[in-house]
């Protein structure tokens, strides 16, 4: 194996109550995939910022290539050949490829003028070289998709000849297809001698793209495996300091009446006569491709975009649902697959996140009952083990796990007979996932019917007592909980004969 390209040795950090790392020390080389792992908020993020210049250790040794330097802020970090790409991209949809590509180090012609033309050459011949032949140096960022935009942060970073790319939750908001071609650029990256960090969630992805996997829990370094010689087992051990026997707790639960049975629905473009059910106790898994029209149906359940024609029952009773007040007051509970925007409040405590959906059943004579919400409050943070220094903390500093049991928990204090979750554990570490798939199991034994919406298949066959398929905004395939093997979901998925 080549040097380190970049090394960090005996890292401590802290914040004011929270120890953030703890004598941590990490590596990565030249031509090499590194991963990085860890639960939400055992360090990831607070090692990241320390290795591209945002933030600084109280103690310890940074080197690039073997000698001891400062990484005193972002610029230091680029012109030591770091760069990052992070999970919100930061670019300017107004702007072209090149120009965004060179913002802030643009080539200059005379007079200090910016040279357009020499900067469309560079650019394309970055694009070039990478072979990302469906990039155009002049097209405008904010026509392109996601996977188009992140390949421009990966072009820009090169602009400023990076050496080492730190990938963070890079393939979160990719479809299938752009996945595969981003594995493809950081192959080709990996060819030429670039060293890449790159942080997942996802097991099969560092399997699939890493050389090496380090892992951090509670801020403590923990051990570096080659990827080759460890496996998914053991990564989860390692993580969570217990071995979990089972990511997908399939509790046994009484199956009774339908609670929602809907038939022909129809909301344009994107629910094209849907008919399902769902019965109290049961979950039942809506699988599909990105695009396929699973969330919008869930939102025309729910009365965000009201259906246009068809039937809603619940309960066994007609309903119809214009809002999502109509929704909530009729039994039903959503989660969106977006927490940090649909389902979150992020400047807001933990207290008053826990309140929202239900201040109805706090309120009197038009007042705030503080002290029964404190209560709620209490009681939901220890119900779900949300990992907060106290019920006044603002919920967008917790992590993604503990953000997502606020949102699941807000619903729940309304008591719902049905719960719809929209990628239930997208983003969040296997230990919280894990956790909420207990809480799902929990919730159908007290008789809730779920509907679960995930585009990790493993979760859809774990979790389901019956798995429905959806595809071009249609029901296309319905399967037992014995039947629903991946081969034959995954080809009603695709659209294939199993």
């Amino acid at each position: 194996m080549n040097a380190p390209v970049l090394e960090v040795r005996g890292i401590d950090k802290s914040y004011p109550g929270v120890r953030a790392l703890s004598d941590v020390s990490f590596d990565v080389c030249a031509g090499e995939v590194h991963a990085l792992m860890g639960e939400n908020g055992a360090g990831k993020s607070t090692l990241i910022k320390i290795m591209s210049g945002v933030a600084q250790p109280d103690r310890g040794t940074i080197l690039v290539d073997g000698a001891e330097t400062r990484l005193r802020g972002p610029d230091a970090a680029r012109a030591a050949g770091v760069a990052t790409i992070y999970q919100e991209l930061l670019l300017f949809p107004e702007l072209s490829v090149a120009e965004n590509i060179f913002l802030g180090h643009a080539p200059k012609g005379r007079f200090g003028r910016l040279d357009l033309g020499a900067m469309r050459t560079r650019a394309q011949s970055l694009i070039d070289a990478l072979e990302i032949h469906e990039l155009d140096a002049d097209e405008m960022v904010g026509r392109l998709s996601v996977g188009n935009r992140q390949r421009v942060e990966i072009l820009r970073a090169l602009s400023h000849d990076a050496r080492v790319l730190i990938m963070d939750e890079p393939t979160a908001a990719l479809t299938e297809a752009d996945v595969r071609r981003l594995f493809d650029i950081v192959r080709r990256l990996r060819a030429r001698g670039v060293g890449i960090i790159y942080i997942s969630h996802r097991m099969d992805e560092i399997f699939q793209i890493s050389d090496r996997v380090t892992v951090l829990r509670d801020g403590a370094f923990i051990g570096t495996r080659p990827t080759a010689e460890t496996s998914s087992s053991q990564l989860v051990e390692m993580m969570v300091g217990r071995h979990i026997e089972a990511l997908f707790p399939k509790i046994e639960a009484k199956i009774g009446a339908d609670v929602l049975a809907a038939r022909d629905l129809v909301a344009k473009p994107m629910t094209r006569g849907v008919s399902l059910t769902v019965r109290a106790g049961e979950i039942v898994g809506l699988a599909g491709l990105v695009g396929s029209g699973r969330s919008e149906l869930a939102q025309t359940l729910f009365g965000i975009t009201p259906a246009q024609s068809g039937d809603i029952r619940i309960g066994g009773a007609p309903v119809t649902i214009r809002s999502a007040a109509q929704a909530r007051d009729l039994g039903i509970a959503y989660v969106p697959e977006d927490r940090g925007t649909q389902g979150l409040v992020r400047p807001m405590s933990v207290r008053h996140n826990f309140s929202l959906a239900a201040l109805s059943k706090l309120t009197r004579f038009g007042f705030i009952d503080r002290a029964a919400e404190q209560r709620l409050a209490a009681d939901a943070v220890k119900q779900f083990d949300v990992k907060t220094s106290s019920l006044d903390e603002m919920a967008g500093r917790l992590s993604g796990g503990n953000q997502q049991k606020i949102v699941l928990g807000k619903w729940l204090a309304n008591k719902p007979k049905l719960l719809i979750l929209d990628e239930p554990t997208r983003g969040i570490d296997v230990g919280a996932k894990a956790e909420i798939h207990r809480l799902m199991g929990q919730l159908a034994q007290q008789g809730v019917a779920i509907l679960m919406i995930s585009s990790e298949l493993p979760e859809v066959l774990g979790m389901s007592d019956r798995v429905l398929v959806m595809r071009e905004g249609r029901i296309v395939a319905e399967f037992a909980r014995a039947d629903a093997h991946p081969s034959a979901v995954g080809a009603a998925m695709m659209g294939n004969a199993a």
